[in-house]
């Protein structure tokens, strides 16, 4: 992070991209395989090992790197590891592990956010295959990916059932579009349309009409990363702000000399604590095996909001200085307001819990 990502940070942020070879460096450093097996060109880890990159992911200077990076790793190519075929690991999986094809996953459409029983996007099927036809928006690594794990419509009826995941190639009858936000501007972020894009039969992941399944198999771990991910990125705000205010002097003495300083301090140090606690209790439980939607819903809700609140008072104490580009925390400032959005929204983190506690 610091020696190979971190020091072209804010020239990818200012171009609103960063290069592919960033994926085929990782995958030569085995970053990309952490939790796969050997077999498979990965490193033989787990989930852990994957979580200690999606913290240190923080750490590399840009939001929209690390989301890039992540939604490679920790959201497109766990369906393909888990329900995939022995081809589609050999085809899709190993070179993705490698960084030579990059991964997408495509769920959310115009019409279907957090509603995801509400999917549009169609795969009729034909002689070898399905051609799939629809619209996807708000998909990270969206124009670069060489593939899309999409979420599609294989029956006619509505809601959880007909349902399937197809794995869809590049190819002409896939376009993307380029879209414009508040932060993660390194990031690679699109509108994709299908317009009978072929995917042949061996693209299917798991079972027939069995997609929302696997919909929400992915949704455990793709928002314990988001955890890991505000709790770090809170800490390494935290940490900047400290050296600044011990060394910022103000009214004859260093700002932590000024006891309101110190307290908002305090107060931050122990939002952050509290949300690390809250998060590896959600880890620990998903990495031994237990049920543990509530927690790791507490923990996406919780950690997400303080994020963007501690970060923004970490800005707050930087004066001027904060609002500045050179210092980062406006930047961090604009990713982490993605938080309570992405990867399902606090309003529906909040009804998830709802109804584990029977309410």
């Amino acid at each position: 992070m610091e020696r190979e990502l971190r020091p072209h940070a804010s020239d990818w942020e200012r171009a609103g991209h960063f290069p592919d070879d960033v994926f085929r460096r990782m995958g030569e450093l085995g970053l990309l395989g952490l939790k796969y097996p050997e077999a498979l060109g990965g490193q033989g880890g787990d989930h852990l090992h994957d979580a200690v990159l999606a913290e240190e992911l923080a750490r590399c200077g840009s939001g929209g790197t690390a989301a890039g990076i992540g939604a490679h790793t920790g959201i497109a190519t766990p369906p393909v590891f888990a329900f995939g075929s022995p081809e589609l690991h050999e085809s899709h999986l190993r070179p993705a592990i490698r960084g030579e094809r990059i991964a997408a996953l495509a769920i959310t459409e115009p019409g279907a956010g957090s509603d995801v029983a509400s999917v549009r996007t169609t795969a009729t099927e034909v002689d070898g295959g399905w051609l799939v036809n629809g619209e996807k928006t708000y998909i990270t690594n969206g124009v670069r990916a060489d593939f899309l794990v999409t979420a599609c419509r294989t029956t006619p009826e509505g809601g959880h059932a007909g349902m399937s995941f197809l794995v869809v190639d590049r190819q002409e009858g896939v376009r993307s579009s380029p879209l414009r936000k508040l932060g993660w501007h390194a990031s690679d972020t699109a509108s994709v349309v299908f317009e009978d894009a072929f995917v042949p039969r061996a693209g299917l992941l798991g079972e027939l009409h069995g997609g929302f399944r696997l919909v929400m198999a992915n949704f455990a771990w793709e928002r314990l990363l988001m955890a890991l991910g505000a709790v770090a990125g809170m800490q390494v705000a935290f940490d900047r702000t400290v050296a600044y205010v011990k060394e910022r002097r103000a009214f004859g003495r260093p700002l932590s000399g000024h006891q309101v300083v110190r307290h908002k301090l305090a107060d931050c140090a122990t939002r952050i604590h509290a949300s690390r606690c809250t998060t590896y209790d959600a880890l620990a439980r998903f990495v031994a095996g237990e049920p543990c939607v509530q927690e790791v819903t507490m923990a996406k809700l919780v950690t997400q909001r303080t994020a963007f609140e501690v970060i923004d008072e970490c800005l707050q104490l930087h004066g001027g200085a904060g609002y500045m580009r050179e210092v980062e925390l406006e930047r961090m400032a604009r990713d982490a307001r993605l938080g309570p959005i992405g990867g399902g929204t606090d309003e529906i983190m909040r009804e998830v819990l709802a109804r584990t506690l029977d309410l």
